[in-house]
């Protein structure tokens, strides 16, 4: 073996090199998520004012894109059962490029929102398909890493769109907003280019009855050919084929069924986890904070458009910053760590937030104490940090890998639903939540909604560092109480469960 090491890792190299390559253009996709976000923040302000918008309006606009993606969301998980995870991408990247040329060429509020609901039907197929395909194409040893690619995109989408906002804001008013959202559609015309060039899944081709296919790609993206055929063997079986036979059965067929009417025990346990993590994502408040950054930042004090376009800017190299952190931890710590840190994190932010914007509420006007203005604009950029290096990225990584591979793509379909209800539930009512309640109200609500969220994730899911996707399912063969009442077995690394970690 010793021998063979130095073979070994040259050939690593280049293949890891291939499949970050197909997980970072599968993931292109998700910066049309992220930049419509955050380009909407400072686009609102401008909106208001050509339209002559009111505030319900201003909801209605930043929510119904999380509505249509739900509509994206519920029907990506079958069509990529049908047509393939890479045609699936490259159709969430045509519906996202009409979206953005209707909004970029709006002429009033009803065509504005009708640019959003198509471009909210892409971002749903986009939300679902991203992490299942990095998923599907990664090995375990670097799988945490690529399935957080799609969050990193996002935020990287999000400093894209404020950035965009600052300078672009320079121009007319009629021209300036329609250009922020216009230009959406550059991302969707790249990755039409580039999705020319990435793999089919080796887990759909196997689905479909095409092992040899399946084995082309894998013996690109592992780094031996025996280890290409150890993971096809692995696949077929988890996807109960006997070798070389071939499925007849319709892709996809009876799978939500076997989910939500006949779960067995490890599939109604991975189904709590799966969709208890997206449930609880935007709880946290992210959306409040990302998408009304600038009118918490007005609140805080900062008074010009610039000066507020530049703070969110802040907040977007922040998210960046920290998500590409959290993909260099994730498979070296574990995905439980990180994510209750994460949470620990959060919740402290959003506390110090209500208490700094409770301060500044109650002061006269421009006399707020100056450590509450500065603990309310620090306090965002932390919570913004925290919430990037765990929860952020955590979600979609762990949710796409822990469904067994025939019900992997309608699974996560589902989740993306629930995350993009959840979305639109936040981004729709923060400001009548916080008119209601005050806005250092509204924070206090989402920090005890987070520790909520750190009870759940401790007790209902596992950790999942270094197993092969064939084998999550057996992490949840048991209860919590259950593998809480066992020693780790001789396979297991040498924390006690539920933290436990498989070695590769």
């Amino acid at each position: 073996m010793g021998e063979e090491e130095p073979r070994k890792n040259g050939k690593k190299e280049r293949k890891n090199k291939y499949a970050v390559a197909c997980s970072i253009i599968g993931s292109i996709i998700s910066i049309l998520m992220g930049y419509d976000t955050g380009v909407m923040s400072g686009a609102m302000l401008f909106i208001k004012e050509d339209l002559k918008t009111n505030d319900t309006q201003v909801q209605v606009l930043a929510g119904i894109l999380n509505v249509c993606a739900l509509v994206g969301s519920l029907t990506a998980g079958r069509v990529s059962d049908w047509v393939g995870r890479r045609r699936t991408i490259s159709l969430a990247a045509w519906i996202f490029l009409a979206g953005s040329i209707l909004m970029g060429l709006s002429t009033n509020f009803a065509m504005l929102l009708a640019g959003r609901c198509v471009a909210g039907v892409g971002v749903g197929y986009a939300l679902m398909i991203a992490p299942v395909y990095a998923a599907e194409i990664a090995s375990a040893e670097i799988r945490g890493s690529l399935t957080s690619l799609p969050e990193i995109c996002i935020s990287f989408g999000i400093l894209i769109g404020y950035v965009a906002n600052y300078f672009l804001a320079k121009l007319p008013l009629v021209y300036g907003w329609r250009t922020m959202l216009g230009l959406g559609a550059l991302p969707s015309a790249a990755l039409a280019i580039g999705v020319l060039y990435m793999p089919e899944s080796p887990r759909w081709l196997v689905m479909q009855g095409r092992p040899q296919e399946a084995l082309a790609v894998l013996r690109k993206v592992c780094n031996t050919p025996d280890e290409a055929d150890v993971r096809l063997a692995d696949i077929e079986s988890a996807a109960g084929f006997a070798e070389g036979s071939a499925t007849t059965t319709a892709p996809g067929k009876g799978v939500l069924k076997e989910m939500f009417l006949h779960p067995t025990p490890p599939v109604r346990r991975i189904l709590v986890a799966a969709l208890g993590i997206h449930f609880f994502q935007h709880l946290s408040g992210i959306e409040a904070v990302v998408l009304y950054s600038p009118r918490i930042f007005k609140a805080a004090g900062i008074a010009t458009r610039n000066q507020i376009l530049a703070a969110t800017i802040g907040v977007g190299v922040t998210k960046t910053v920290f998500i590409m952190t959290a993909i260099l931890l994730v498979d070296r710590i574990g995905r439980r760590p990180l994510y209750l840190s994460s949470l620990a994190g959060i919740i402290a932010s959003l506390s110090c937030l209500g208490l700094g914007l409770t301060v500044i509420e109650r002061s006269a006007p421009h006399h707020a104490a100056r450590w509450a203005v500065a603990l309310a604009i620090t306090t965002v950029f932390t919570f913004v940090a925290s919430f990037s290096i765990g929860v952020g990225p955590i979600t979609w990584a762990y949710s796409s890998e822990v469904y067994p591979l025939r019900l992997r793509a309608q699974g996560a379909s589902v989740g993306v639903a629930i995350n993009r209800i959840m979305n639109a539930g936040v981004s729709m009512t923060f400001v009548t939540l916080y008119k209601a309640i005050t806005i250092g109200g509204a924070f206090f609500l989402f920090a005890g909604l987070a520790m909520v969220a750190a009870v759940f994730f401790y007790f209902c899911c596992p950790e999942t560092q270094g197993r092969a996707l064939e084998e999550i399912e057996e992490v949840f063969s048991q209860g919590w109480r259950s593998r809480q009442r066992q020693h780790p077995s001789p396979l297991s690394a040498e924390l006690p469960v539920p933290d436990s970690k498989e070695r590769p």
